[in-house]
């Protein structure tokens, strides 16, 4: 599998932030957050781009590998699906509901909604061995192929669903802009690492079968992330994410038949922007 994307992007999430030493009370130290005991929670959405990936389709009657599949995002662009009632998993979307553990650490839940869809028409190498399925029929040895929807389609939609439980830590940075007011509008930079579970909905039609498309935990995740956020006035949040991570999905379902699955993985990069709040109960 090809991971030559995004070096520049996966440098920058890994970077570690510089520290402040800080004060404990207000009173020493007006830019001291005091986070601890304080719920977050946000809404937001996404762009994302993978890396190549091998996928190994396995059946009653077939057993092959298309290598180096290209894949990207499906964007919806700015628009009232993200916040209506019942298209809310249309867009590409995250959801994050976070507690302060401390006043700069944090822990985390979350689902990102991303979509993946194996790039239509590409054409890949395969090997493998096809039998029972004309006009695929044959035995295939690195045999550049034309991925038609007829012999292949294969799409996380609805979506690539990473849940997920994250730590984070958390720095006011306000005195670097001269903000003095805090109270008013803070700058914070955050960093993280999460871990999860791959939840997709893959929408597939493979070598002519019927189409599938159920939800299926198919297999785990891990992430890291860097991040600016900006609160207004105390309770109000906005925040621009970096995030990319690793994502191995050995138990994907792609037709009704329990006998047929398919099984990946890659690396992910995203970007999020999210709006939400912080306060406490």
């Amino acid at each position: 599998m090809k991971t030559n994307l995004f070096n520049s992007a996966f440098l920058i999430l890994f970077i570690t932030t510089i520290t402040f030493a800080q004060n404990d009370t207000i009173a020493k130290d007006r830019y001291t957050a005091h986070n601890k005991g304080k719920f977050t929670i946000s809404w937001g959405g996404n762009r994302d781009k993978y890396t190549e990936s091998d996928i190994h389709f396995m059946g009653d009657d077939y057993n092959f590998i298309v290598q180096s599949a290209d894949a990207h995002d499906k964007p919806k662009g700015w628009h009232i699906d993200y916040i209506t009632p019942g298209r809310m998993t249309i867009p590409q979307t995250n959801f994050k509901l976070g507690y302060f553990i401390t006043d700069k650490y944090s822990v985390s839940i979350g689902v990102d909604h991303m979509k993946y869809v194996m790039t239509q028409n590409q054409t890949a190498n395969i090997t493998g061995i096809i039998d029972g399925n004309p006009p695929f029929n044959g035995g295939y040895a690195n045999t550049p192929t034309i991925l038609t929807e007829d012999f292949l389609k294969f799409e996380h939609t609805d979506g690539l669903n990473y849940v997920y439980t994250e730590i984070a830590r958390q720095d006011d940075i306000s005195k670097w802009f001269g903000i003095k007011n805090t109270d008013k509008f803070q700058v914070n930079i955050n960093e993280g690492f999460g871990f999860g579970f791959l939840y997709p909905k893959t929408n597939t039609t493979l070598l002519g079968k019927e189409r599938y498309d159920e939800f299926h935990v198919s297999g785990y995740g891990t992430s890291v992330k860097a991040g600016i956020n900006l609160t207004f006035f105390k309770y109000f949040t906005i925040e621009g994410t970096l995030k990319g991570g690793y994502i191995n999905m050995p138990d994907i379902r792609t037709t009704a038949s329990t006998s047929d699955s398919a099984s990946q993985e890659f690396f992910f990069a995203e970007t999020i922007i999210a709006f939400g709040g912080i306060f406490r109960l």
